[in-house]
């Protein structure tokens, strides 16, 4: 897995988890382009998290977004027509992967060649974190979150701390610091100290 590849990326505000669910409403032509090649070819893309700049091209922008380094490649699982007209479609988390070099082509799609990363270690839940666990139980039962048809293992240290970090209302640089960590156990501890932070 340590070879590189090259994939298309889809420069976003916000960070996507192994195994969540993220809708996106699509209309430029370059995305509606590259999510025809990605059904055509059962291929995804990478979901990145923007440093500066904005996702839509303006007019007046000066030249493309600059981006974080790592990010997750995403799968399509469905989609449909919204009633605005635009493309709507929901992808799934897989792999994270680290960006060497990106650039624009000529439609103005991101590509880059990227590094996948190890598959982050599977680990029980150590007591200590039991109750960041219980908090998850408690944000999985809101309405809203329901809706979001999320798959956890609270067993699995990797699951769990996946979910805090996309459930939690956190900023996206912090959510992007925890999709970095490669250990479930470090993300955990790190999200601790968050969590004491918001009830502060």
């Amino acid at each position: 897995m340590s070879q590189r590849q090259e994939i298309p990326l889809f420069p976003l505000g916000n960070v996507l988890f192994s195994g969540a669910r993220l809708p996106l409403q699509i209309f430029e032509p370059r995305y509606l382009d590259l999510v025809g090649r990605c059904m055509k070819t059962d291929s995804g893309f990478g979901v990145v998290l923007i440093r500066e700049g904005s996702e839509a091209r303006r007019s007046n922008q000066q030249g493309p977004p600059s981006l974080f380094d790592v990010g997750t490649y995403a799968r399509i699982v469905d989609f449909n027509q919204l009633a605005s007209g635009m493309l709507g479609i929901v992808c799934v988390g897989g792999e994270k992967f680290r960006i060497h070099r990106d650039w624009e082509a000529q439609d103005h799609l991101r590509l880059a060649e990227v590094e996948f990363l190890p598959e982050e270690p599977s680990s029980a839940v150590a007591e200590d974190f039991q109750p960041l666990v219980d908090t998850l139980r408690v944000l999985a039962k809101h309405p809203m979150i329901q809706q979001l048809g999320l798959e956890v293992d609270y067993d699995d240290a990797r699951s769990v701390s996946w979910r805090l970090a996309e459930l939690l209302p956190l900023e996206a640089e912090t959510k992007q610091s925890l999709l970095q960590m490669q250990q479930p156990r470090e993300r955990l501890v790190e999200i601790r100290r968050l969590v004491a932070k918001l009830r502060g």
